[in-house]
């Protein structure tokens, strides 16, 4: 959506690993280097952990851009599998012939494996097993992989192991029973958490990978305010990055600030969860100062379980000072209703007796973009579409109840037109009401946009022409 906007090739902050992306600040370019010596050095197996989203799977996907040809590189994506299973996977890998016999055993999957890396060996290749997510392993294929490492020659191993997980690896590594695998790993590392420095860097690197020529795009507050919401873990700053370029393009401006990445952590559950979090001890705090007043000021004689003396009352409201906290603003009740749209009326389409739907809602969107509005409401963009498939879009059953809200702008050739719903008095209310869309149209990616950068696009269309009036 925002590429053309900020002078973008392709989406910077996409979460699936992208090599051309690999940000080597942070100790990642080291431990990558340091993993390509290990590898190619043979040096038994190597561990390397780090939290959900620190960037492991990019750097399993960065070995292949490193290492030498001659080394073959076996992935193993589920790592929930039985010391059986986990033999004929490798073995699938591989293409050996007996991962296809349904009847083979566990001795002969091992026999062939051993058969088919001595034959690897005497071509001069070598073969590394990469085991993402290895800390749900089950600890008896964990014991397995350590007799696999067992397989070698007088002078090399046959098989490199590389375990990527999470730090909970190392708890099931720490146990007693598997003391003799943790014994054969000989290098271990640790991702950490990017520190802000190295994020302000990271942003910015991505942004200049992908096209973008400017000045940082990221202001300092914004890096402050991203840095404390992602707490420096690669994935969830992408996802926050992406979702403020996307809140700065909405409000046309080209510089991501504090009030885009709070837009965007808010509609990532990141400061919901905080602020659920302290609206709990806030309440549990009310509620044993209620308890301990109620037991003081109860007459003697009458304890707190007893009935009470007089018909009771109604409760006496919450005091101004504590009344919001007793709401959660951002976190609207399922029962409670869709957010009121402030459309005014708009005309009846018995006005436009010989103009088809989609006429109808080009001049109405053409009256609704030229209406001046003394504040800066906001709208959901739901999608692009082709001219060609704006009368049968417009007809589909899900657009029924929401027809009447549905404005269009086109691009200047009329090509391609862009569908709008509603009108909202802020950001939060857009955010709302779009959490609320029928599951038809998120497929579109639908976000909010303020209508005044609207206002600006369409005061240079010829919107006849565009339709062909």
């Amino acid at each position: 959506m925002y590429l053309e906007h900020f002078g973008l090739n392709a989406p910077p902050f996409k979460i699936t690993p992208d090599p051309q992306l690999f940000y080597a600040g942070g100790e990642r370019g080291l431990v990558l280097e340091a993993l390509v010596y290990a590898i190619t050095q043979g040096e038994g197996m190597v561990k390397v952990v780090g939290e959900v989203g620190s960037g492991k799977t990019m750097l399993c996907r960065m070995l292949p851009e490193k290492l030498p040809p001659s080394i073959e590189i076996l992935y193993l994506a589920n790592p929930r599998l039985t010391p059986d299973t986990i033999l004929q996977a490798i073995a699938l890998e591989m293409r050996l012939p007996i991962a296809q016999v349904a009847t083979a055993n566990h001795l002969q999957v091992m026999h062939a494996l051993h058969a088919a890396l001595l034959q690897k060996h005497a071509d001069n290749q070598q073969v590394v097993l990469l085991i993402e997510e290895a800390q749900g392993m089950p600890l008896d294929t964990l014991e397995e992989i350590r007799l696999l490492s067992n397989l070698e020659t007088t002078r090399h191993k046959l098989l490199q192991i590389v375990l990527f997980g999470q730090p909970e690896l190392d708890t099931n590594l720490a146990g007693q029973t598997i003391r003799q695998l943790r014994e054969r790993i000989t290098h271990s590392f640790y991702l950490s958490p990017l520190a802000r420095p190295n994020l302000a860097d990271y942003l910015d690197f991505r942004m200049r990978a992908v096209g973008y020529r400017g000045p940082p795009v990221f202001s300092a507050a914004a890096i402050k305010q991203l840095h404390h919401h992602a707490q420096g873990l690669l994935r969830r700053s992408n996802i926050l990055a992406d979702k403020a370029l996307l809140a700065a393009f909405a409000d046309n401006q080209h510089q991501v600030l504090p009030k885009h990445v709070q837009r965007a952590a808010q509609d990532s559950g990141l400061n919901q969860r905080w602020r659920i979090s302290w609206l709990s001890v806030g309440l549990l705090g009310l509620l044993l100062l209620s308890s301990a007043v109620l037991y003081l000021t109860m007459p003697l004689g009458l304890s707190p379980l007893s009935s009470p003396p007089s018909t009771p009352t109604a409760a006496p409201a919450a005091p101004a000072a504590i009344a919001p906290l007793l709401t959660d603003q951002h976190s609207p009740s399922p029962a409670s209703p869709a957010p009121a749209v402030s459309n005014e009326a708009l005309p009846p389409a018995d006005n436009f007796p010989t103009l088809s739907l989609l006429q109808q809602r080009v001049l109405l969107s053409r009256d609704w973009l030229q209406k001046k509005r003394q504040n800066a409401p906001y709208t959901l963009q739901l999608m692009q579409v082709a001219h060609q498939q704006l009368n049968t879009l417009l007809a589909q059953p899900y657009l029924q109840g929401l027809r009447a809200e549905i404005y269009l702008l086109p691009d200047a050739k009329g090509l391609n037109w862009r569908l709008f719903l509603g009108e909202y008095p802020s950001y939060q209310a857009a955010l709302k009401h779009l959490q609320q869309l029928p599951a038809e149209l998120s497929g579109g990616q639908p976000f909010a946009r303020r209508i005044d950068t609207l206002q600006q696009k369409a005061k240079q269309l010829d919107w006849e022409a565009a339709l062909g009036f």
